[in-house]
C-alpha cells in the first residue's frame, strides 16, 4: 500500500511505502551525525552516502533538495571568505552584507541556497554551473571542465527539470527504506506527526 505525497512549492508527487515503523525517542545529536557536514569535499560527500547506502547519483539528487530554503551565515562563513574560494565573485560581494568575516558577528543571518529558494526547480544545479554553489558541499558537486565525478549528472539536472523532478522522488523513496526499524522497534504512526498514546 503506498500513500501520495506532495511537496509544497512545486516539488514532485511520489508514493511512500506505508508500515514503516518510526522510534520513539529523537535525537538531535544523532541525526545530525547522519547528515553531511557543510564544509565536506567530494570524497567525503560521496563516502557519507555510501555508508548510507546510497549512489553517487543519490548524492545530486538528495543535495538538490537545497533548491529550497536558506542557510545560517555560520555555513558558508569560511567559503565566503577564503582566499581560495571558487565562489562567483558577485555573489561573494552581495553575501558580504549578509555574513561579516567576524565570526560570532551575524552567525543566524540567512541567504538563500539557490536563487530560488520558496520553488522547487533545477536552479539549484544552474547556480553550481555558475559557481554561485552557497555551501562549500554543494559547490563540491560542480568541479567544472568536466573534471569531477559529478559533473555530469548536475549538467543533466541543470539542463532536465523534469528528470530532476522523478529522478529526486525515486531517490526520496530509497532514502525512506534505509535502516528500518523491526520486530518490536519503534512504532507504526496512527498519525505521523507524534508519537502513538497507549
Amino acid at each position: 500500500m503506498h500513500v501520495c505525497v506532495r511537496a509544497q512549492l512545486g516539488g514532485p508527487s511520489y508514493h511512500v511505502p506505508l508500515g514503516r515503523r518510526d522510534a520513539r525517542t529523537a535525537s538531535q545529536a544523532a541525526a545530525n551525525s547522519s547528515i553531511p557536514a557543510p564544509t565536506l569535499n567530494l570524497d567525503g560527500l560521496v563516502s557519507s552516502f555510501a555508508a548510507q547506502g546510497l549512489s553517487v547519483q543519490d548524492l545530486v539528487l538528495l543535495s538538490g533538495a537545497h533548491t529550497l530554503g536558506f542557510s545560517r551565515c555560520t555555513n558558508f562563513r569560511d567559503r565566503l571568505y577564503n582566499e581560495t574560494t571558487t565562489l562567483d565573485a558577485s555573489l561573494a560581494a552581495s553575501l558580504g552584507g549578509t555574513c561579516p568575516r567576524t565570526a560570532g558577528a551575524g552567525d543566524d543571518n540567512l541567504a538563500p541556497l539557490d536563487p530560488t529558494p520558496a520553488r522547487f526547480d533545477a536552479a539549484y544545479y544552474a547556480s553550481l554551473l555558475r559557481a554561485r554553489g552557497l555551501l562549500h558541499s554543494d559547490q563540491q558537486l560542480f568541479a567544472g571542465g568536466g573534471l569531477g565525478a559529478t559533473d555530469g549528472l548536475v549538467r543533466f539536472y541543470a539542463a532536465n527539470p523534469d528528470a530532476f523532478r522523478r529522478d529526486f522522488a525515486e531517490s526520496m523513496v530509497r532514502m525512506a527504506s534505509l535502516s528500518p526499524l523491526v520486530g518490536s522497534q519503534g512504532e507504526v504512526r496512527v498519525n505521523c506527526r507524534k508519537v502513538n498514546y497507549y
